[in-house]
Parts: C-alpha cells; sequence; structure tokens
C-alpha cells in the first residue's frame, strides 16, 4: 500500500536513527550554540558529543532560532515521499518550532505545486512527541489519509505520558521553569525533582533525595498509569547510558512491553535538565488496540 502522507518533525522527539530510518521520518534539526560555533542539533553532532563539548563549558551553551531553511529543506525531502505533509512538534508552550513550522508551509506550498503541509503541535515534548510521531508515521505506513493521520496523532497527544528524574536542580532556572532561588536551595540540598507534562508545559510533579528512590518513583508512577497492559514504553537518558540501560532493563522485567526502546535526550532538552537526567516516555493500548 503506497504511502499518502510524508511525516516531518523536529530533533527534540528523541527518535533514534533507526526509528527514523523504519517510518521514512525527516527531521527538522534545532539549532544550538557551544562555545561561539553553531551545532545543527541531529545532523552535525551527536548528543553525547553535545554532552561532552557541554560539560567543559556549560555557559558558552545558547540555543538558537528554528532555521527556516531547514525547515523548508525537511518539506522538500518529504515531498519527495508524498503530496500531503504532516509536521509535528514539540510543544508551542516550550518552543517556537511550531510557528516557524507553520511560517515556512505558506513558502513550502507555493514552491512545491501540489503539496498539502499540515502542521501539528504535540502537547508534549522529548520521547513522549515521539510516540506521538510514530503513531501518525504507523498510521501514513499504512496508506491511511492526511486527516486519518491527524486523528492517529491527536488520539495519542491525549493519552502519552512523560516522567523525567534529573540529577539535580541546578539547572532547570536556565529554562525558566522554577526561581533561579529555589534552583540553588534544591541544589545545596541535593534534592532530585521529577518532572512531568501537562497542558503542554513542564510540571514540577515531587522531589526525591536519593537517585535510587528516584527511579523506584518514576516507575511506580509509570506503573500506576499502565499497569500490566500492553505497553509502548522509550527510555531516555542525558549522559548516563549504563544507568539509561539498566533502567530499560527493568522496564522491560516490570511491564508488559510491546514497544521498548532506548534513547538520548537531545541536549536542547539536556541543556535545562542537566546530564545524568533519566526519563520515561509511555501509553498503554486501549483493548483491543493493535498499533
Amino acid at each position: 500500500m503506497g504511502k499518502k502522507v510524508a511525516i516531518v518533525t523536529d530533533s527534540v522527539a528523541c527518535l533514534t536513527r533507526e526509528l527514523v530510518a523504519q517510518y521514512g521520518i525527516r527531521i527538522l534539526p534545532i539549532n544550538f550554540y557551544l562555545d561561539g560555533q553553531i551545532y545543527k542539533d541531529w545532523v552535525d553532532i551527536t548528543p553525547s558529543e553535545a554532552y561532552e563539548l557541554f560539560l567543559k563549558d556549560s555557559e558558552s551553551f545558547k540555543t538558537a532560532a528554528v532555521s527556516p531553511e531547514d525547515c523548508l529543506e525537511a518539506y522538500r525531502q518529504a515531498s519527495r515521499q508524498a503530496r500531503d505533509i504532516l509536521c509535528i512538534t514539540l510543544s508551542t508552550k516550550l518552543s517556537a518550532v511550531y510557528n516557524v513550522a507553520r511560517q515556512t508551509k505558506e513558502r513550502a506550498e507555493a514552491e512545491l505545486p501540489g503539496v498539502k503541509i499540515e502542521v501539528f503541535d504535540s502537547g508534549t515534548v522529548t520521547a513522549a512527541e515521539g510516540l506521538v510521531v510514530l503513531a501518525a508515521a504507523r498510521a501514513a505506513q499504512q496508506g491511511r489519509s492526511l486527516a486519518k493521520v491527524i486523528s492517529a496523532a491527536e488520539a495519542m497527544r491525549e493519552k502519552v505520558g512523560m516522567l523525567m528524574l534529573l540529577d539535580t536542580i541546578r539547572h532547570v532556572f536556565r529554562s525558566g521553569r522554577i526561581p533561579k532561588v529555589a534552583a540553588l536551595a534544591g541544589s545545596m540540598l541535593n534534592i532530585r525533582p521529577i518532572l512531568t507534562v501537562s497542558s503542554g508545559a513542564v510540571r514540577f510533579l515531587t522531589a526525591v533525595r536519593s537517585r535510587e528512590h528516584g527511579i523506584d518513583r518514576i516507575l511506580q508512577m509509570m506503573k500506576d498509569k499502565v499497569g500490566q497492559s500492553p505497553a509502548h514504553i522509550a527510555v531516555m537518558h542525558a549522559y548516563a547510558p549504563d544507568e539509561a540501560e539498566r533502567l530499560r532493563q527493568r522496564v522491560s522485567a516490570e511491564f508488559n512491553c510491546v514497544e521498548l526502546w532506548l534513547t538520548e535526550l537531545s541536549p536542547i532538552i539536556g541543556y535545562a535538565c542537566g546530564t545524568g537526567a533519566l526519563g520515561l516516555a509511555y501509553y498503554a493500548e486501549d483493548q483491543g488496540e493493535a498499533i
């Protein structure tokens, strides 16, 4: 069955290169500066390489606006796959990527006659956004129409969840999520926050004293949501591959996983969370569902 819809998303969706290749997803890179040099996330540098540079000089890190030219090029590439394109972005409450994608859509449709582009706010971030993207990509792979692919993304947006355990509270004030004074106080107390995404924004859920307790806590929180239902789960990390692999093994043993993958957090996210962060993105299948 031929594909009618091509999928574009941003690099913050934290999809693995294997998944991107499997579903023919086009990635819109988000730019950042390190030590005066500009990098395109996903294109120029791996997350691990970025974290190594970041640890040497975190003060020089700056995010940059998404390039309309990069967005236009992603649309051009996607148009070679299908005449209809769905671009899925991270939450509009967290980034201007959606706005750039919307603005560039008009240029692209003018340049590419017959191509129709829709831009969709995933309402979330990290691999939770990635799971929304995969729902759309799987619907597209089945040959569904643009309207049906959008419906698949909308349904997933309503049920996907995300939990993030930070190794430190120090860096969170950089993104404006909590006041600087609270971040500094939390750092002195060695508190590790657990964050989630709700209504498109990052929310503070709770804090723990130890990393081990934090890992147990996010696993229990996910269990409260999915139970033993067939679950799709992504394990995420910021420069903590060994711990992430141990977490993946625990998830595999303790949950009824029909899909489980491990991924690195985009440096754009790692900047706000700090290295050592671990996260889970997940959803439970509805009864009778098979994705």
